[in-house]
């Protein structure tokens, strides 16, 4: 049952007319005899709640002197019989089952220690500990001091007290005193004091935290994640992150527990068990929304796609829904992305990973590089050295020393020395920014077909100062207008949000939150009678030309209006390039380095690597905002683009594109 006024938020519920003696019966019956029923198993088990199911078992026993989860073992196997036998047991014994096979034997299953403590209740906890002295005789804690150590050890123990503060009243000068005390206990301090991040993290109430993290974000200029793993480390630093992803929102940590279960070669079963039997009496639905949004697809689809069988059947009924198939929206996913505009409203500083170089000789630089390209054979190592650590106005000035100390073009040279993906980086490095986007919108533009993902990720993303420059150096490049050449080779609404931001006349000003309320209810507003025209229109007349403070607030009363996320919105009422356009747009008001990380991951996953995208990003973002880039990436992705790059790449490549990354996070 849901708490006092909550919607219940499982996927499954009581089933109705429920008998127990009637359901041992028929499961008795499938398992009688050669072989068994499992099709009738799973179906009656995936459509009783937990309180029915243990209801069933001492129905079972009264009636045929057995133990039905003995026989559903010895009639099951494999995955499929994990499952329904979890499935069985009340959630505290499931836990303790859980626990109890984390510890035991040669090695520790640690995520399965740091899961299960880190999401549960104070009740659960509570419960958790006495099936654990009922089930196995002995105390929970003691087990777990004796098969874990150092800070991890110590963060288990407080958790396992089920102490966390439970008052909704909130004191802002305690949020403000944690939030100083975090800081000061690892970013500001020699070493890191981690008995403060235990004490804050493992005690303080949800509620309080949230406000905390937020408090710390504009205090330190990063979240807290983001500090925790730079202070933090091994088994300790990943409790402490899934204890404040808990806290932001539990829903979205077992999305992305699921997720990572299943992506990839091979499937985290036991993971993936554990996680559909425990929530699914809990918050199923949201865990379900907040995984749809975050991946794009649902995790009905995702199961289907990575399962087989029987226990791909059960999976699915305890999944209660496919999401692709609804198009719904549930609220836990607004909250979260509520919540992110929210923090996105926070100034953080930009912040580039090349900066100019502080003993700065033009006529030094120009000698090393003809030095480097003459004569047989070439010196890669000397010419990434120069051109990938100084800034590009510096660069512009070593360009003007080469011609006047050596009569020579740098560039020419340059591409007649290099090859491959590695002339393509300096070459483009030894470009100013304008001419470097203006270049790639041409190439865009160009020959048979056009690359709209290039045409996407420049223009929605570039500021009115940048968008004028493109546009003088693509005049003086090609003798055109990039309006022109927009116009010419795109069609249609896609035409229309190109030249809108080819103009370079994005308002500049704050929000203005009447005007924010009347925006989000134009793009909110899809009554019968529109046309698909008005509606481009009107994401395009405000998309296209409001200020991104302003947009941000819009995105807010978008979701307090609908319950659901403007990207949400776009991506279910539009399609092709005018949907990728839009959704770019948003991306890049919500958090333009996220968006950029989130390609840069996408250019280097999988087979193949897309060097094109690879290489224009890290140059043009590398004076802007490539450190917070990293940042997002490894928060988005649980490992560093340094690390990344170094196993995508090679050659003088990847030494040029790991000097611009500027480091290891």
């Amino acid at each position: 049952m849901a708490p006092h006024g909550k919607v219940y938020r499982g996927s499954v519920k009581d089933f109705q007319g429920f008998d127990a003696n009637q359901d041992a019966e028929a499961l008795y019956n499938a398992m009688k005899g050669f072989g068994s029923d499992k099709e009738a198993i799973l179906d009656l088990i995936t459509s009783r709640s937990n309180k029915q199911r243990v209801e069933i078992c001492q129905a079972y026993k009264s009636l045929y002197g057995k133990d039905l989860i003995a026989d559903l073992k010895y009639e099951l196997t494999g995955k499929f019989e994990r499952l329904i036998v979890s499935l069985m047991r009340p959630p505290a014994y499931g836990d303790a089952k859980e626990i109890k096979d984390a510890i035991s034997g040669v090695g520790t299953d640690e995520k399965c220690l740091i899961e299960i403590l880190a999401s549960r209740t104070n009740r659960e906890i509570h419960d958790l500990v006495a099936a654990y002295k009922d089930a196995y005789g002995k105390d929970l804690e003691a087990d777990i001091v004796g098969d874990t150590s150092g800070h991890f050890k110590k963060m288990l123990v407080v958790l396992l007290q089920g102490a966390r503060e439970e008052d909704d009243v909130v004191s802002e000068d305690l949020v403000e005193q944690d939030a100083k005390d975090l800081l000061e206990a690892g970013e500001l301090k020699w070493g890191t004091d981690e008995a403060q991040f235990i004490y804050i993290l493992g005690r303080r109430s949800r509620q309080h935290l949230r406000l905390v993290f937020d408090e710390y974000l504009k205090i330190a200029g990063k979240p807290i994640e983001r500090s925790i793993r730079g202070e933090l480390s091994g088994d300790f630093e990943k409790l402490m992150l899934a204890v404040v992803k808990c806290i932001r929102s539990t829903a979205e940590y077992f999305a992305e527990r699921l997720y990572k279960a299943m992506k990839g070669l091979g499937t985290r079963d036991n993971t993936l068990i554990r996680i559909m039997v425990s929530r699914s009496e809990i918050d199923m639905l949201d865990i379900r929304e907040v995984f749809r949004t975050k991946y794009d697809k649902s995790l009905y689809n995702m199961i289907k796609e990575d399962t087989s069988g029987e226990y791909k059947k059960a999976l699915l009924k305890l999944c209660g829904g496919d999401d692709d198939a609804a198009g719904e929206f549930f609220p836990e996913a607004a909250q979260v992305a509520y919540r992110m505009w929210e923090l996105s409203a926070v100034k953080v500083e930009l912040r580039g990973t090349v900066q100019p170089a502080g003993d700065f000789n033009d006529d030094g630089d120009a000698q090393v590089l003809r030095k480097a390209m003459k004569g047989l054979g070439t010196d890669e190592g000397a010419i990434i050295e120069v051109v990938t650590k100084r800034s590009n106005a510096q660069r512009q000035q070593i360009l003007k020393a080469y011609k006047a100390h050596y009569g020579r073009d740098l560039m020419a040279d340059l591409k007649s020395e290099l090859s491959g993906s590695l002339a393509k980086l300096i070459l483009g490095l030894m470009l100013t920014p304008a001419q470097y986007d203006a270049k790639q919108l041409r190439k865009a533009v160009e020959g048979a077909g056009t690359d709209e993902s290039v045409l996407i990720e420049i223009m929605a993303t570039r500021n009115n100062q940048e968008i004028t420059a493109i546009n003088q150096a693509y005049q003086e490049a090609y003798h055109k207008s990039l309006e022109d050449d927009l116009s010419s080779d795109t069609s249609g609404h896609f035409k229309r949000i190109l030249v809108s931001l080819a103009l370079g006349n994005r308002d500049e000003g704050p929000e203005n939150l009447t005007q924010a309320h009347e925006d989000a209810k134009k793009l909110a507003d899809v009554s019968s009678n529109d046309s698909s025209d008005s509606l481009e229109t009107r994401f395009l007349s405000i998309l296209c030309t409001r200020s991104y403070p302003h947009l941000r607030r819009v995105f807010q009363e978008f979701i307090k209006m609908t319950n659901h996320d403007v990207e949400h919105a776009i991506k279910k009422r539009m399609s092709g390039d005018v949907r990728d356009a839009f959704v770019a747009i948003v991306r890049s008001v919500k958090n333009k380095p996220a968006f950029f990380a989130d390609k840069l991951y996408k250019s280097m996953k999988g087979a193949g690597t897309d060097e094109r995208t690879l290489t224009r990003i890290m140059i043009s973002r590398s004076e802007i905002d490539l450190f917070n880039i990293r940042g997002e990436f490894v928060d988005l992705f649980d490992k560093s683009l340094h690390h990344m790059i170094e196993k995508d790449t090679s050659g003088d490549y990847r030494k040029a594109l790991l000097a611009l990354c500027g480091g290891e996070d």
